[in-house]
C-alpha cells in the first residue's frame, strides 16, 4: 500500500513539474511574440489614407467619388497634389464630378494636375495657368516637328523673315512654350504621327502673344521641340545669309590721299605755292 502510495507521488510531482516547465515555455514563448510585434510596431512606416484611381481612366472621362478608392500610403512619400480626404476631392458643396485631363492607370494616386476642378470639363481653357492665355500657331509638315508634337511638349519658336536693311533673317523670338492642343485636342495621348497637324495652341502670356501674332503676320514661324528632361534656356539666336554661309562682312577702306607737295616763291609782293614732284 505504501509502495502504491509512493508511486502516485512520485508521479504526481512529475507531472507537476512538466507543467510547470510547459507553463514556463508558454510564457517565454508568448513574452518573445509580444517584444517582436512591439519592435515591428516600432519600425513600421507611418502611413496615411490616400485616393487612388479605381479603374483605368482616359482624358475627357468624367468621374464620381465611385470610381476612386482610399489605400494607405507612406506619411513622408505622399505625391504633391494627392488628396488624403474624400472631402478634398468631391467638396460637399461642390458638383458631383470632375473631368480626366491627362490618362491615369488602376491605383494610381489621384493628382489635383490630372483632373479638372469639380464640375468643369477638360477644355483648353481648364489646362491654362493663372494670367496666361491660349495662341493658336499655323503649322505643316516642316515646322512642325513633322507630326511628333503632343499637348504637354514645350517648343522654342523661330521667325524667318525680311527686316528693314537686313535681308532675310531667322531669329528665336519665344523659348520653352508649352503646348496646350495640337489641332482640336488637348490629350496628351494623342494618336499616329504621321497625322499631321494644321495648328497648334500654345499657352503664353499676353506680352508674348502680341509678339507670336506680330511674327505671324509678318514672317514664318518654325518650332522646334524640346527635350522633356531639359531645363535650360535657350540664349538670343539671329541667323542671316552671310552668317549662314560664314561670310564676312564688306568693310569700306578709304583710300589715302594724293599727296601734293609744293614749294613757296614769292612774286613780287605776293607769295605763291607752286606744286613741284614729291622725293619721297
Amino acid at each position: 500500500m505504501r509502495m502504491v502510495f509512493a508511486l502516485v507521488l512520485v508521479v504526481g510531482v512529475g507531472l507537476a513539474g512538466f507543467a510547470v516547465y510547459m507553463a514556463q515555455a508558454f510564457i517565454g514563448q508568448t513574452q518573445a511574440e509580444l517584444e517582436a510585434e512591439r519592435a515591428a510596431r516600432a519600425a513600421a512606416v507611418p502611413t496615411v489614407r490616400v485616393w487612388v484611381v479605381g479603374r483605368d481612366l482616359q482624358y475627357g472621362e468624367q468621374v464620381t467619388a465611385a470610381d476612386f478608392g482610399s489605400i494607405p500610403w507612406p506619411q513622408d512619400a505622399v505625391p504633391a497634389g494627392a488628396f488624403t480626404s474624400k472631402e478634398a476631392l468631391f467638396p460637399p458643396a461642390g458638383a458631383p464630378f470632375r473631368t480626366v485631363l491627362r490618362p491615369m492607370e488602376k491605383y494610381e494616386p489621384v493628382l489635383a494636375s490630372k483632373i479638372t476642378e469639380p464640375g468643369e470639363d477638360a477644355g483648353i481653357g481648364a489646362r491654362l495657368a493663372r494670367g496666361m492665355r491660349a495662341f493658336a500657331i499655323k503649322v505643316d509638315v516642316s515646322s512642325g516637328v513633322s507630326g511628333f508634337l503632343r499637348p504637354g511638349d514645350r517648343v522654342d519658336v523661330y521667325w524667318t523673315g525680311t527686316a528693314d536693311g537686313t535681308g532675310s533673317i531667322t531669329k528665336l523670338i519665344e523659348s520653352g512654350v508649352r503646348l496646350v492642343a495640337v489641332d482640336q485636342t488637348s490629350s496628351t495621348d494623342r494618336g499616329d504621327p504621321a497625322l499631321i497637324a494644321r495648328t497648334v495652341t500654345v499657352e503664353a502670356t499676353p506680352q508674348q502673344v502680341a509678339a507670336l501674332a506680330q511674327a505671324q503676320a509678318t514672317g514664318r514661324l518654325a518650332l522646334s521641340l524640346v527635350g522633356a528632361q531639359d531645363d535650360s534656356v535657350a540664349e538670343a539666336v539671329e541667323v542671316d545669309m552671310r552668317r549662314l554661309l560664314g561670310l564676312e562682312e564688306e568693310r569700306v577702306v578709304e583710300a589715302p590721299a594724293e599727296r601734293v607737295c609744293t614749294i613757296r616763291t614769292r612774286r613780287g609782293s605776293d607769295m605763291v605755292e607752286i606744286p613741284i614732284p614729291c622725293t619721297n
